[in-house]
């Protein structure tokens, strides 16, 4: 039989490029330069088998980011498992958000709702180690991934402590006393019916995490309406909604008694976040 190398591989691969180069440097442990560097060698018949059994399965419409266990996001690398939705790009926007929003805050509190990973609360700890940082989820599976994320990724010593990891239904089982500066959630917001439900990656994520199994607005009005009650004078909230949603979230928050309320817009164009400051 002839050998079977990295190039070989590639060629034949009905992924995209990029997929089928993702998937291969994971089955060999290699890193991306070395598809080029050792694209002649020939490789051991179970790594081609473990990689074409990963082919199949991505052919198949398993997201890249299961099969190989892990998601880029911020600059670090999370543990990613069929319990958790899998961060995307976009999201990065609401971190950003928050990070300015506190720029000149001392020792910020902030609350993660729902999440997941924990990508959102584990960025912004990597970028303000002073921040004390508290991250809820409903899913015990989620909190398990998102306190090993946490451990992984963030510095033991950090001024700020470790990430509160806390099982919870929104705000049900925080401590009324507490309060916070900054408020982010990029929570379920596709509406029951929408089609993207059934396609692509989206059929093998937690549909807990995908849709509120109404109207996609519930959770966040759950948010928006026990936030007066949990932000600091002058603390934002912020909120990752629908492309279509934007209005509708600006009229929760101004409804509430939020100000400044505004919409921002992500790389594509979209009005990805709307949040607003809570009168201090």
């Amino acid at each position: 039989m002839d050998s079977v190398t990295p190039a070989a591989l590639l060629r034949a691969s009905p992924l995209p490029p990029l997929e089928a180069r993702i998937l291969l440097t994971h089955v060999l442990g290699w890193r991306p330069t070395q598809l080029i560097t050792r694209s002649d060698e020939a490789l051991d018949s179970k790594a081609v088998e473990q990689y074409r059994t990963l082919e199949t399965r991505r052919v198949a419409g398993e997201p890249v980011a299961q099969l190989v266990g892990a998601r880029e996001f911020f600059g670090l690398d999370f543990e990613v498992t069929p319990h958790v939705l899998i961060p995307r790009p976009e999201t990065e926007l609401l971190v950003e958000t928050a990070l300015t929003a506190m720029e000149n805050m001392s020792r910020p509190r902030v609350l993660d709702l729902g999440t997941g990973t924990g990508a959102i609360a584990v960025a912004i700890a990597s970028m303000r180690p002073d921040a004390r940082i508290w991250a809820l989820d409903r899913s015990a599976e989620a909190l398990a991934i998102a306190t090993g994320n946490a451990a992984r990724l963030l510095d033991a010593q950090r001024p700020g402590g470790a990430l509160v990891l806390q099982q919870s239904d929104w705000y049900g089982s925080l401590d009324t006393a507490l309060r916070f500066d900054v408020i982010v959630s990029n929570p379920p917001y596709i509406a029951s019916g929408d089609p993207h439900l059934t396609q692509g990656d989206l059929r093998f994520e937690p549909r807990g995490a995908l849709t509120d199994e109404a109207d996609g607005l519930s959770a966040i009005r759950k948010i928006v309406a026990g936030a007066p009650t949990r932000l600091a004078g002058n603390g934002v909230l912020w909120i990752e909604h629908g492309y279509d949603q934007a209005e509708a979230v600006r009229n929760l928050l101004t409804a509430q008694g939020f100000t400044h309320v505004r919409s921002e817009r992500d790389l594509a164009g979209i009005q990805r976040i709307s949040g607003g400051q809570w009168p201090g």
